[in-house]
């Protein structure tokens, strides 16, 4: 069940933060250019913070889009590093971890235990997305989202900080990579993608999803 998956991620990722080695390089530079390690932990954290926030605002009133709907839309997919819109996601990462990393630690594994409790009762809605735009997503696409920072940034975050990436669970997993072989077709055709999953001599450079 998609809810049962995300509390997995979220809890792998509060697990992750909780690592003395995410503290001792809490001001030093990641893997990801121009984020600080405290900068990428805050924006591994959002992803959990921000369903909280989703489910507390009323049912939105905008269009509900379908996931690759929310793909083919948001402004981040393509843009340069300096673009307003990574630099809107850097700083709000930092905003998130400006406590520290005990703080922001402690205020995951809080909201997750919260998480739990409200989506073993909340029904199906639509939920706004963010700051991405004028639209909505049903709570289990906006789940799948998540799902697919958590395990792409906890990546980020492990190698940041030089511990092993957190073994997610398979339907986690078989999740994430369904949502990013979904969008790598649409960016590279589904020609391409077969051949670098089959085919090693004719395999392109890249089939990166974004």
């Amino acid at each position: 069940m998609v809810r049962d998956d995300f509390l997995a991620a979220a809890r792998s990722a509060a697990e992750l933060l909780r690592a003395p080695e995410v503290a001792a390089a809490w001001d030093g530079p990641s893997a990801l250019a121009d984020f600080t390690v405290s900068g990428l932990a805050g924006h591994l954290a959002y992803q959990v913070l921000g369903v909280r926030q989703a489910l507390a605002d009323p049912v939105p009133e905008e269009e509900t889009v379908t996931l690759l709907g929310h793909y083919a839309r948001v402004e981040w997919i393509g843009s340069a590093p300096d673009d307003p819109v990574n630099v809107r996601i850097r700083d709000g990462g930092e905003q998130v971890a400006a406590e520290g990393a005990a703080a922001l630690a402690g205020a995951l594994d809080a909201t997750v235990a919260e998480l739990a409790r409200t989506l073993a009762v909340v029904p199906e809605r639509a939920v706004r997305i963010g700051l991405w735009g004028p639209w909505s997503l049903s709570l289990a696409d906006f789940l799948r989202t998540r799902m697919m920072e958590l395990a792409v940034h906890s990546d980020d975050l492990a190698v940041s900080v030089g511990v092993a990436t957190p073994v997610l669970p398979d339907a986690v997993m078989e999740t994430v990579i369904d949502l990013l072989a979904r969008l790598a077709v649409r960016r590279h055709g589904g020609t391409e993608v077969l051949r670098a999953l089959s085919r090693a001599e004719r395999a392109p450079g890249s089939i990166a999803a974004f």
